[in-house]
């Protein structure tokens, strides 16, 4: 099995934590390209802004906006941390150096991490009832609305 992948818990790419797979994340995904670019950086095509090395990266070199990029996504390096450390991964290690730098969890960060983890990232929620034909649509329970 591989380490990281596109799993609710162990997946190297942050915006995903927050977003999933959402339309959202396409717009978290530009606001990490513009924070970049602002510093002077240009990622290539093949890199996504969110992967944990890209980011990790910037914040060696962008010591102050690093950081805050990692405290946005504390919640999802917390949950990363957390599953490499219950898979006895090595990159477990890695994980707790970053968090060591970060503040602690408290409150909101400590229920998102838990809510994360019973139920993964947010899907989308886009509704598509009004174009579904029908027959496509559920059969209404038994007995009418409750």
């Amino acid at each position: 099995m591989e380490t990281f992948d596109h799993r609710k818990r162990c997946c190297p790419y942050l915006t995903y934590y927050a977003h999933g797979d959402t339309r959202k994340r396409g717009i978290a995904l530009l606001r990490l390209k513009q924070t970049y670019a602002r510093a002077g950086w240009r990622l290539s095509d093949d890199e996504l802004p969110d992967h944990l090395a890209v980011v990790l990266e910037f914040a060696g070199a962008e010591p102050i906006a690093g950081y805050r990029l990692l405290n946005e996504h504390r919640a999802g390096l917390e949950l990363l941390r957390l599953s490499l450390h219950d898979g006895n991964s090595p990159w477990a290690h890695v994980l707790g150096s970053v968090s060591a730098t970060l503040p602690a969890l408290a409150g909101d960060d400590r229920e998102a991490v838990a809510r994360l983890a019973a139920q993964g990232p947010p899907e989308e929620q886009v509704g598509l009832d009004p174009y579904t034909p029908p027959q496509y649509m559920p059969a209404p329970p038994a007995g009418g609305p409750r």
